[in-house]
């Protein structure tokens, strides 16, 4: 219990360190990785119901080789793939914004900097570095954001390519295979 005591006051001064731009920053990035953990939990159970669904339902046609067939085969790809690519955008537009959240903590820490130095004079070092780290702090952490989650939607973004490639081709398969057969 000491121990939540004492990290719940770590992330308090952390959080008053860098003002209140590190308090959205925190949350954006929190709401940010929910988004690509529900993303990554759709890849592992979802997406396999619903490429089941539509193989079942493709290999159900008995038409697989007419130009209605071929429009069908298609509009089932495309809604798997838009499940697929579900919060995607979403997800780049956070990840754009993080270290433009970091840029506005380092101007506003910086306007506390210079606020400081027109009271106080450029001689109180001291009350200049409160400033200064409200300024390096936010902009950190949305840089921190920033890497992380470009690093999940780039492996979200390929592991959506390859999924909608794989089905593609299973699809195309059991059509060339059953064509193959009726050629023989």
């Amino acid at each position: 219990m000491m121990f939540l005591l004492e990290f719940s006051n770590a992330i308090q001064d952390f959080i008053e360190t860098g003002g209140n731009v590190l308090l959205v920053i925190g949350v954006l990035i929190f709401v940010m990785w929910l988004m690509i953990l529900e993303r990554i939990f759709y890849y592992l159970r979802g997406h396999r119901q619903a490429t089941k669904a539509a193989l079942t339902s493709w290999n159900n046609r008995s038409d697989k080789s007419s130009w209605q067939a071929e429009q069908i085969r298609g509009a089932m790809i495309s809604r798997v793939s838009l499940a697929l690519g579900g919060n995607l955008p979403i997800l780049q537009a956070m990840v754009a914004l993080c270290p433009l959240l970091g840029l506005m903590g380092t101007v506003t820490g910086m306007i506390e900097v210079f606020d400081v130095m027109a009271v106080a004079g450029t001689g109180n070092a001291r009350s200049m570095a409160a400033g200064v780290s409200k300024a390096t702090i936010p902009t950190m952490a949305g840089m921190v954001g920033a890497l992380s989650g470009v690093f999940a939607t780039t492996w979200l973004q390929r592991t959506a390519k390859r999924e909608r490639l794989k089905l593609e081709d299973r699809l195309l398969l059991d059509h060339s295979g059953e064509q193959q057969l009726a050629k023989s």
